[in-house]
């Protein structure tokens, strides 16, 4: 049994990045960029206005003849006199002659003359060529995450596909005789399954929609064949239940004789201690706890970490905070403890219903208590390290 902070480093030695491909840029929120991307063309590609107002060349004159109208998608470059100025619009072409546009709102017009009331700087409210970012311009650095805005900024520069790395394909086996899915009538000595749904749904959170379930029946012959389909054709398997010692407790032993590499097994933390990690050649394995505190907790530790490493992820670890804990509080089992808690901008609060079976607690928590192992007083006041969630 190891302790926390080794089995972290195991976990993150042993994930290796995705294959990059080519992803549409209309599908690509979410990916981390695997190239370098430079700009193929100036932004803006032409002088274009940056107000509703007239283009004119600047002058000390302040009457003008309004000769045409330039709106955004129009292209006209006709030459005009001194005292010449055209309508224009915000993003319009603004004609090579002129280098000014003066807001409507500081003028005054009569018929196809205007008279400038307050006249503007030269150059004012002009976009120029290339302002925002020039041809061959750095766009966006490897190991970039593709938000809304950077997939605005691409689609601006006529990028249409990008080269990041993947997100993987998952497989999530559920075990368990007792489990009746969602939906069916519930016979006596049955529960419903929750965890696939629960851990699908914390996967959809992270962006990674090629997930399959399989359910699998508590015998040994039965979990061999589940899990050797999914070695086979899944980047990361994620186990629900049977990793523990009772006699119908087969994923281990199904594991290891699909020539799976045990990394470790059990941690000495509460809850989650009968966590499995191994692999197979580039296939990453989890072999969560059944009860479903304890596979959310993992999963949040050590499994979220796994999935942004494969995904390209530079930092894979939730984030770390201090906050003052609202009670006394004593760690007397020897293991490293994630407690269920909800914190806020000053104090965090031990929330009850802390059993590994129970989601009620789970359902309204933001964050982990984290206590090591070898920490067994902890005082109303003090200072403890917190884990958001959410």
């Amino acid at each position: 049994m190891i302790q926390v902070e080794e089995a972290l480093m195991i976990v993150e030695e042993n994930c290796c990045k995705m294959q990059a491909e080519k992803i549409k840029v209309s599908k690509s929120l979410g990916y981390i960029l695997s190239e370098t991307i430079y700009s193929p063309m100036n932004m803006p590609p032409f002088r274009q206005s940056a107000m509703d107002g007239y283009a004119f060349s600047h002058s000390e004159l302040t009457n003008y003849e309004v000769i045409n109208t330039s709106k955004a998608g129009d292209y006209s470059n006709h030459k005009l006199n001194k005292n010449q100025a055209i309508r224009i619009f915000t993003g319009a072409f603004i004609p090579d002659d002129l280098d000014t546009v003066v807001m409507q709102e500081h003028t005054s017009r009569n018929g196809t003359s205007i008279a400038i009331n307050k006249l503007p700087t030269f150059g004012a409210n002009v976009r120029n060529e290339g302002e925002q970012i020039k041809k061959h311009e750095l766009v966006l650095q490897k190991d970039t995450i593709i938000t809304p805005a950077a997939v605005g900024f691409l689609a601006c520069l006529g990028i249409t596909e990008i080269v990041g790395y993947a997100k993987p394909k998952v497989a999530i086996v559920v075990t368990g005789n007792e489990l009746v899915p969602l939906g069916k009538k519930l016979p006596k000595g049955k529960i419903y399954e929750s965890n696939s749904l629960m851990i699908a749904a914390a996967l959809k959170g992270i962006g990674i929609k090629k997930v399959k379930l399989f359910k699998v029946k508590d015998n040994l012959k039965a979990t061999k064949k589940v899990l050797n389909k999914c070695l086979s054709n899944f980047d990361v398997v994620l186990v629900s239940g049977g990793i523990s010692v009772g006699d119908y407790d087969f994923v281990k032993e199904a594991l290891l004789a699909n020539g799976v590499e045990e990394l470790f097994y059990k941690i000495n933390q509460k809850p989650g201690k009968p966590l499995f990690f191994g692999k197979k050649d580039t296939t990453i394995v989890f072999a969560l706890p059944g009860n479903p505190a304890s596979a959310l907790s993992s999963f949040y530790i050590y499994v979220l970490p796994a999935l942004k490493k494969r995904m390209g992820c530079e930092a894979i670890h939730l984030p770390k905070i201090k906050r003052r804990i609202n009670t006394d509080f004593t760690n007397t089992s020897g293991k490293s403890l994630f407690l269920k808690a909800f914190y806020n901008d000053e104090h965090v609060e031990v929330l009850d219903s802390q059993s590994s079976a129970m989601l009620n607690t789970f359902a309204v928590a933001n964050s982990f208590i984290y206590v090591p192992y070898d920490m067994e007083n902890v005082k109303k006041n003090q200072e403890v390290v917190v884990i958001p969630i959410h």
